[in-house]
């Protein structure tokens, strides 16, 4: 009985030491953290999650481009791993990486078809049309606290896909300036009987670059049951290369062999490299 206190010493110290195992076997993208951001219209708040170049703290006379990302749960992960080598290698620009994810206490299906919305729709499961009060948070909650505490430039990047890029299309006819250029992954045009091509647009003389990209197997034909994601993307180009637009430079990928659920991570890279390569 004398051996007991030593026993559960010896246990104690063997838990803490697995904890401690636990914990440094966790992987952390580095560089990056999470901060929570209040709306102060909604109430509702969002996790910004955000990543530092690996000069950052190096280079404290520098200053950095943004690239804003929707869906930050998925988007995140696959941005920051896909330009992880370029931009440590010189071949991009490196930039901070914000990503947006989606309210707390809300199923992300729930948060983001509410918040990439411009219109209602009565047929939808789920709330819809509240673009409008999520670009208004975005510009005067998730902006100001970035260029608060962060050593950023002037540029800014939006990266949107699927009602991400429904999204990112509804900011450029609507408040173009907020972002220099946009990466439009498989943007849901057809959402609403592709309401979003009917929004008139003012005139916008200012210089933008959009990416835009979809898979060549996003068409009813081949993969997508209810939707033809490659003529939507089509008519999106088109629009976008009108005369509202004369100083914006379009460029439309069509990635083979793609659907709707792996084309992402290529849109991405590609669209950030077109973007950000030195």
């Amino acid at each position: 009985m004398k051996f007991l206190p030593y026993i559960f010493i010896f246990i104690f110290i063997n838990s803490i030491q697995l904890v401690k195992a636990q914990d440094r076997n966790t992987f952390e993208i580095p560089r990056s953290n999470v901060i929570e951001i209040q709306d102060p219209d909604s109430g509702r708040v969002y996790p910004l999650f955000i990543k530092l170049p690996r000069s950052y703290n190096k280079r404290e006379d520098k200053s950095y481009p943004v690239i804003y990302l929707t869906d930050a749960w998925y988007s995140f992960q696959v941005v920051s791993g896909a330009t992880r080598f370029p931009m440590n290698t010189g071949k991009m620009k490196e930039a901070i990486i914000v990503g947006i994810s989606y309210s707390k206490g809300s199923k992300g299906p729930s948060s983001r078809i509410r918040d990439y919305t411009h219109t209602e729709d009565s047929s939808w499961k789920f709330q819809t049309g509240k673009a409008k009060e999520h670009i208004s948070f975005i510009e005067k909650s998730v902006f100001p606290f970035i260029e608060k505490n962060y050593r950023v430039n002037e540029s800014r990047t939006f990266v949107g896909n699927s009602l991400g890029g429904l999204l990112g299309a509804y900011i450029l006819f609507t408040k173009a300036d907020m972002f220099n250029n946009y990466v439009l992954g498989s943007p849901s045009v057809w959402f609403k009987d592709n309401d979003i091509l009917k929004i008139k647009t003012d005139p916008n003389s200012n210089k933008h670059k959009v990416f835009i990209a979809v898979g060549a197997n996003e068409t009813i034909q081949l993969d997508s049951p209810k939707h033809d994601m490659v003529k939507g993307a089509k008519e999106l180009e088109l629009k976008l290369s009108g005369e509202s637009f004369p100083n914006t430079k379009v460029k439309l990928l069509t990635i083979q062999g793609a659907n709707h659920e792996t084309a992402f991570p290529t849109t991405a890279i590609q669209g950030l490299y077109w973007l950000f390569k030195e």
